[in-house]
This record gives C-alpha cells, sequence and structure tokens, in this order.
C-alpha cells in the first residue's frame, strides 16, 4: 500500500509528501489508535464513512477526538487485514442500521403503520409515520426511517420472501 492509498488530511500535511503508511492498533483502554508515517500516534480516533449508505466500503475518514480528520482512507478493501478489522470492529460499535429481513406484518396500509419485521438483530416493531419514510437507494435497496428516527435497511427487496415484497410494494 502506498502513501496516495492511505493519505493523511490536507489540513495535517501534504499527502505527496507522505512516506510509508498509516497503522492502526488499540490502547490498554481500547480506543483505536492510528500511528502516521512520520511515526506521530494519535488515541481514540474514529472512523467515519463518508458515504455510509451508497458507497459503505469507500471514503473513511479518520477522525481524531477533537473532530479534525487525521486521515483519509479511499477503500477500506485497501487496508492491510489486522487494520481493516479493527476499523470494521469500530464502524460496527457505533453505527446501528439494522437490516429488515422479512416482514412479518403491517398494522394498516395507510400511514402511520406500525410494521413487525424480522431484522438480522431479532424480531421488533418500528412505525412508519408515511410514504416518505421509504427511500430507494439504488440496486433493490431500500432504506425505512421509523418514526423515532431509527434507519433500517432492506438490502435487496428482490430478495425478501414474496410475501414481505407484497406487503412492502403496498407502500411504494
Amino acid at each position: 500500500m502506498t502513501s496516495s492509498d492511505l493519505a493523511a488530511s490536507p489540513a495535517t500535511a501534504d499527502p505527496s509528501s507522505q512516506v510509508g503508511t498509516l497503522s492502526l492498533s488499540r490502547d490498554a483502554f481500547g480506543r483505536l489508535v492510528l500511528t502516521t508515517p512520520d511515526g506521530q500516534t494519535h488515541a481514540g480516533v474514529t472512523p467515519v464513512r463518508a458515504f455510509p449508505l451508497s458507497a459503505p466500503e469507500e471514503g473513511l475518514s479518520l477522525v481524531g477526538p477533537d473532530g479534525h480528520e487525521l486521515a483519509w482512507l479511499g477503500r477500506l478493501a485497501d487496508l492491510p487485514e489486522p487494520d481493516r478489522s479493527l476499523v470494521s470492529e469500530e464502524l460496527t460499535a457505533r453505527e446501528l442500521m439494522p437490516l429488515i429481513l422479512r416482514l412479518l406484518d403491517v398494522s394498516t396500509f395507510a400511514t402511520p403503520s406500525t410494521w413487525t419485521v424480522d431484522t438480522d438483530r431479532g424480531r421488533t416493531e418500528l412505525v412508519l409515520k408515511g410514504e416518505d419514510d421509504i427511500r430507494r437507494l439504488g440496486g433493490g435497496r431500500l432504506l425505512v426511517t421509523s418514526a423515532h428516527g431509527l434507519a433500517f435497511v432492506v438490502p435487496d427487496m428482490a430478495a425478501l420472501d414474496p410475501a414481505s415484497r407484497k406487503l412492502l410494494e403496498r407502500f411504494l
């Protein structure tokens, strides 16, 4: 991996002048630690996705505890395996976007409507305030926002069982 793949933020350094690679580790408190090519360490780093819905594996910023970007990662897949696992663990702990695997029931086909769904995190109910709370993301993906502001993702509408698709199509 070259310095052009993992570049320091323009605010902190000129990416073209970077030599070596960035590395990630955990400190004794379990915080993510970034070591830059010049040997500086930054504890408490947080990875933040630039496009969490449309391109979740591309464009990640490593942000320090003060909120300033320390480094930019073009693609998560470009990181070597130990670092990629650390970033993935941090993102999983930080982001909650359950996947809707199956629609079991809807209270009414008018809104507001209470949906009972199976997600990758278990069965739950959500309240859909209006049809505008369902957004198409492309590639058959949908974003469903509950009345409480929690975002649920349908990863592939075509992969849902026929009964779930039929219920969902009534709202699209």
